[in-house]
């Protein structure tokens, strides 16, 4: 008996039409066919590229990121989407403070965002850290605890549709609203202790009275001399910039600065 469309017996089909049926079954099972009309993610190459220039960077935080598994998310124009950002600090607190330095661990790509690991993400006690044993009421864990050096995060940028091509600089001025890659600004910066006054006297390279030695380093940097004297009963150092005649000397009593002059 002869099928007439296919044109050969029906009990003896070609290998290749039977492989062709079976690459195309599997394919749709699969989800190896993409749906009509979906958008694909961004390409492999494009990955490949922001996974070699982004893992293992070290940024600055600008901001603080929250603890747990969301941490902060960005939109599309590299903004912080404000009201889950307070979700996540009242419901699990701050991990890292403005001003500390942060490693991208890992970078995970979604259809519609790219998740950034911070500091290896948010430490978690493994399964066995759990058990313990020993005898009567003197029980020890099976495994200690690990140390935590520093708390991890996460920041994700999110888009409305899919995630576009984009370059590694492209990326990093996404997120440079809460990562500082440049760190030509000094860390101290970013954080919320250090009055403005200070702040803007850093970005110019400039000492007052009531900084600290963390504000003058970031400001001046390492002073080219150093002299300690006892004065008034109180032992004081002075900071000595430059050379004669023009020298600047920043007095310090302790750690804060009590007098600023140029000779």
């Amino acid at each position: 008996m002869r099928d007439e469309r296919l044109g050969f017996s029906n009990h003896r089909q070609p290998k290749r039409f039977k492989m062709a049926l079976l690459v195309g079954v599997l394919a749709g099972a699969a989800g190896l066919v993409p749906a009509a009309g979906k958008e694909e993610a961004i390409n492999r190459d494009a990955r490949m590229g922001l996974i070699r220039g982004l893992s293992s960077e070290i940024a600055v935080a600008k901001v603080a990121f929250p603890r747990g598994r969301k941490g902060l998310l960005l939109d599309s124009k590299g903004e912080v989407i404000k009201d889950r950002a307070e979700e996540e600090f009242k419901s699990n607190g701050v991990a890292i403070r403005p001003g500390t330095p942060v490693e991208i661990t890992k970078i995970t790509f979604k259809s519609e965002r790219i998740v950034f690991e911070i500091n290896g993400g948010g430490k978690r006690r493994k399964w066995y850290q759990h058990i313990e044993v020993g005898m009567g009421n003197v029980l020890s864990p099976i495994a200690p605890d690990e140390p935590v050096v520093a708390y991890g995060s996460w920041v994700s940028l999110t888009f409305p549709n899919k995630v576009p091509e984009m370059t590694v600089a492209q990326a990093k001025q996404l997120l440079a609203s809460v990562l500082d890659f440049e760190r030509h600004s000094p860390t101290v910066l970013y954080s919320p202790s250090v009055p403005p006054e200070f702040k803007e006297a850093i970005k110019n390279h400039q000492a007052l009275v009531g900084m600290n030695r963390d504000a003058v380093l970031s400001s001046k940097g390492p002073p080219d001399r150093k002299i300690r004297e006892v004065r008034d009963g109180s032992e004081q150092e002075d900071w000595l910039y430059g050379l004669p005649p023009h020298v600047l000397f920043v007095t310090f009593d302790g750690d804060t600065v009590v007098k600023v002059q140029q000779n």
